[in-house]
């Protein structure tokens, strides 16, 4: 099942808003085939695992996956949407054996492919690393269950807790290293979103400059469309939604979604209509003021905060969170906080 969680990893950037899973086929204890869910659209991992043992053993292969144990993350599904339902695959090739790590939450699935399964006479087991599989696929569960992508707060701050200068101009805190993770972080989620003082003073592009994978859906809020159209996240790297209370419609890669009262309930109402847009992810950058609002709110995820050695003595202090200390390590020069929100 590690295994599994692994190559599910691998789809990170690229199957959402699926979930990520892997699949791992063992014939007496040796693996003999694997695959995870490489591409929205494309086949899942236990297609692609039993491709495989088909590609590797020729005609051998339907008798080897006779007696096999076919690993899965997450419960093989039961419904026809981009591709035909992975339990049949299970049921046709007649394996003996399928272990699963998390039961499929989607209303559509949910325990349907386990009693396809178990009616086809096949084991099943469930609930191995249960909780490791439902962190792995966090951003669907939360997406499913709680009908709102999952959030996570960014930002870096002093060691004496400030955030930005005190007069309204761009200043890094954070090292070259950090700045790195940051655009690995941009590749892992669907969205990327902005307060409208954060792009005026820092005139961001928001993109991934990693160096591979896709870019994040930039995501501005402006509610009087201050913002000049020549700044950096209007260019054509990548979408841009902007959340404004004078006009919806399209403009080539720019989209803007009218709100009304948007002092009202902001992160409630963007997080809906980011769920509609099946946005099941997105990191939030800032500023201070929209990174408060989540937090007032309770609506957040997780939060990842940088930690730099430098002091500024004066500025604009950093917001406060409360939560579960999740993880702590040096990035270069900075100390990566990880929190979890305890109250979910």
């Amino acid at each position: 099942m590690q295994r599994c969680f692994m190559l599910a990893l691998q789809g990170m950037g690229a199957v959402s808003p699926n979930p990520l899973v892997g699949c791992v086929v063992v014939y007496r204890d040796q693996i003999i085939g694997e695959g995870y869910h490489q591409l929205f659209g494309q086949p899942h991992a236990e297609v692609n695992a039993i491709d495989q043992v088909i590609e590797r053993y020729g005609e051998q292969a339907i008798s080897l996956l006779k007696e096999a144990t076919v690993y899965v993350n997450l419960e093989p599904c039961a419904h026809f949407g981009k591709t035909p339902p992975c339990a049949d695959l299970l049921i046709q090739y007649d394996v003996k054996r399928v272990v699963i790590s998390n039961t499929d939450p989607f209303v559509q699935v949910a325990g349907k492919g386990i009693g396809r399964l178990k009616a086809a006479g096949i084991q099943v087991e469930t609930g191995l690393l249960e909780q490791e599989g439902a962190f792995l696929n966090r951003r669907f569960f939360t997406r499913i269950q709680k009908q709102r992508p999952y959030i996570i707060l960014k930002w870096a701050q002093t060691s004496d807790g400030y955030f930005a200068p005190v007069l309204a101009r761009q200043q890094w805190i954070s090292g070259a290293e950090a700045k790195t993770l940051t655009h690995q972080w941009r590749l892992e989620e669907d969205a990327i979103l902005v307060g409208k003082q954060t792009a005026m003073i820092d005139n961001p592009h928001l993109t991934n400059r990693s160096g591979r994978g896709k870019n994040p859906i930039r995501l501005l809020i402006d509610r009087q469309l201050e913002v000049p159209l020549s700044y950096h996240i209007f260019d054509d790297e990548a979408k841009t939604i902007i959340f404004n209370e004078l006009k919806s419609g399209t403009q080539e890669n720019i989209q803007y979604v009218q709100m009304e009262d948007m002092q009202w309930y902001l992160p409630q109402k963007i997080a809906f209509q980011l769920y509609l847009m099946d946005i099941q992810s997105v990191i939030i950058e800032g500023g201070k003021n929209i990174l408060t609002q989540f937090i007032d709110a309770g609506l957040w995820d997780e939060a990842r905060i940088f930690t730099a050695p430098i002091k500024w003595t004066e500025g604009l202090l950093a917001p406060s969170i409360r939560g579960k200390n999740h993880q702590e390590s040096l990035i270069g020069q900075d100390q990566l906080s990880v929190f979890m929100n305890s109250n979910l």
